[in-house]
């Protein structure tokens, strides 16, 4: 038979391959012509290749989080996992059971129980012609301080956002909750006729923060002359609801944007 010719197509083996093949297919079979295909060894060389990366990929990352989960830097104040009493346990115990099961289910209610903290939010995405995953390193500890989590937007912001961030706010939009269309807009409003804004329900949540920018952008005259326009305090009112957003992506980030951030993360990564 006449031997195929890969022309320059960079499948020498496979065609070197094939035709050494098909001679003993041909014997084997009584076939006097036949061709292998070579697109096809071609097409699932490159699969399984793929396949072998995107399964090294997903071991990779079970193992980060693997050791995440276990992960605990009390200098860093990321515990893996703490000790809390478990409440109401035995709660429901019937009295027919007698004093023993009363005493059983006061033990019960007085248990420790070890309470897991750490985990991953996979983020597997595409950017033009190549994929990419993320890993976002999450941490739901609380204190008396952040009763709903120490890396969760602090209570100085909720004002804005107190919901914990997503997927997409991870990936760099935020979301923001659908109150704060009525809210800014009631806060345009009052602040360009000169209103209180401790003087609303609604606004004295922002109060505090509406001062501030405008103390710090130095808009309190051109407010109280009438010269500050309406577009121009949009723009200010939607800047300043970023700078809170960029705070809120702050706060929930286990490892911060700074030097002792940056060392405590060196020293979590040197462990995988």
């Amino acid at each position: 038979m006449k031997v195929t010719n890969q022309k320059a197509s960079g499948r020498c083996w496979i065609f070197a391959a094939l035709n050494t093949l098909r001679e003993q297919v041909a014997k084997n079979c009584n076939i006097e012509q036949f061709e292998l295909s070579q697109n096809y060894m071609a097409f699932w060389d490159k699969f399984e290749k793929a396949n072998f990366f995107l399964e090294s990929v997903i071991a990779l990352a079970d193992h980060i989080l693997a050791s995440w989960r276990g992960y605990t830097d009390a200098d860093a104040f990321i515990f893996a996992e703490t000790e809390e009493k478990a409440e109401g346990a035995g709660a429901g115990a019937s009295g027919a059971a007698g004093g023993a099961s009363a005493a059983g289910a006061s033990a019960e209610a007085a248990a420790v129980v070890r309470v897991p903290h750490n985990t991953i939010t996979p983020i597997a995405r595409r950017h033009g012609d190549v994929w990419e995953l993320d890993l976002v390193l999450r941490n739901n500890i609380t204190t008396e301080e952040h009763p709903l989590g120490v890396y969760h937007p602090h209570a100085e912001l909720h004002h804005i956002k107190k919901e914990n961030i997503g997927l997409i706010e991870v990936m760099g939009l935020a979301v923001l909750p659908a109150r704060l269309k009525g809210e800014m807009e009631l806060l345009r409003r009052t602040l360009l006729a000169g209103g209180s804004l401790r003087d609303d329900a609604v606004l004295a949540q922002h109060a505090d923060w509406a001062e501030e920018f405008i103390a710090r952008r130095g808009l309190a005259d051109s407010l109280a002359a009438g010269t500050l326009s309406e577009e121009a305090l949009e723009t200010v009112i939607e800047e300043e609801i970023g700078a809170v957003f960029c705070r809120v992506l702050e706060d929930a980030g286990v490892f911060k944007r700074n030097a002792a951030g940056q060392a405590a993360f060196d020293r979590f990564t040197k462990t995988l």
